[in-house]
């Protein structure tokens, strides 16, 4: 079993920053990619960055030069460091675990339970 859990949401000004973690923890030898997405009310899931265990990366375009997002894999921890935030950033935040290969040598995707942003104007 392998679980992920995201910190660092909250509520910020127009403009503001704020810093997501998400930490993997259980039972597998290895992360493919690791990423952020994000669901607005009444919108669907959509994605705002991932990273690779190698360290490539991808952004929507509406984050890219605003978002970054880093990876520490001897931590399973990955983190997006988010600038000049806007109200329709305003979202709950949803981690994910990409082709986790697990101890039961299977391959998994496994997303955590999500953290609020919210963003005033």
């Amino acid at each position: 079993q392998v679980q992920l859990v995201e910190s660092g949401g909250g509520l910020v000004q127009a403009g503001g920053s704020l810093r997501l973690s998400c930490v993997a923890s259980g039972s597998f030898f290895s992360i493919n990619a690791m990423g952020w997405y994000r669901q607005a009310p009444g919108k669907q899931r959509e994605l705002v960055a991932t990273i690779m265990s190698g360290g490539g990366t991808n952004y929507a375009d509406s984050v890219k030069g605003r978002f970054t997002i880093s990876r520490e894999n001897a931590k399973n921890t990955v983190y997006l460091q988010m600038n000049s935030l806007k109200p329709e950033d305003t979202a709950v935040y949803y981690c994910n675990a990409d082709k986790v290969y697990t101890i039961s040598r299977r391959i998994v995707d496994y997303w955590g339970p999500g953290t609020q942003v919210s963003v005033s104007s």
